[in-house]
């Protein structure tokens, strides 16, 4: 069985490898509340069966948290601080089930980063605000069904482990940190639309000297 799986992974490297550039968006929970996480993705694919590269990913919603620091004085504070997350990552797709129009693949990346609360909603990553880092490690598993050679739907569905320093997080803002418990251990989903420009270029210009090199389009 071991030597099946690497020597069709040998297969896969065999053959000439296309750029997989990606733009996703992901959702997940934090303290009970659905979030959105966006990223973009730059690597290679093999034979579309292995794709491999890195990209970035960050938090877009607008995600607030209310914290009550103890001021001089003694009194108590109110502060409205947004949560803020942005992380680089190394990811790897490798599908395991391939027919004509369905394929199941077992997506994972990792990634490390930073975390933190600021004034505003928009973005402050150079700002005066408390940075911790943040690093997270996510398997799954992604199913996709192709309605042409060039359009495929799909969908996945993933857990995300996170480490990071909860102690001083919580010293620093004298606040809940229930929802850090929730980012540590969130499952993640999403649903997807795949367009292939090659295969779709394929399709409309099958006598092209570009077809002819690198296509025809396939399944």
């Amino acid at each position: 069985m071991r030597g099946q799986y690497l020597d069709s992974l040998h297969e896969v490297f065999t053959h000439k490898s296309s750029i997989d550039a990606r733009i996703e968006s992901r959702y997940s929970f934090i303290n009970n509340s659905i979030v959105s996480v966006t990223g973009v993705r730059l690597g290679v694919a093999f034979q579309r069966k292995l794709r491999i590269g890195g990209g970035l990913s960050w938090l877009k919603s607008d995600y607030s948290s209310t914290f009550y620091p103890i001021e001089i004085t003694g009194k108590r504070d109110t502060l409205k601080r947004f949560l803020k997350f942005a992380y680089f990552c190394f990811y790897i797709d490798f599908v395991f089930y391939k027919t004509k129009r369905w394929q199941l693949s077992v997506p994972i990346q990792a990634g490390i980063g930073s975390i933190w609360f600021q004034k505003g909603k928009v973005y402050n990553f150079w700002g005066n605000d408390h940075k911790y880092l943040l690093a997270l490690y996510e398997p799954g598993i992604t199913a996709q069904f192709k309605v042409f050679k060039w359009l495929g739907l799909a969908a996945d569905i993933a857990y995300r482990f996170s480490a990071k320093n909860n102690n001083k997080i919580r010293k620093d803002y004298d606040g809940p940190d229930s929802h850090y418990k929730v980012l540590a251990w969130s499952p993640t989903y999403s649903f997807k639309i795949s367009l292939w420009f090659d295969q779709l270029y394929y399709e409309a210009f099958p006598r092209s000297k570009i077809t002819k090199k690198f296509g025809p389009a396939v399944w």
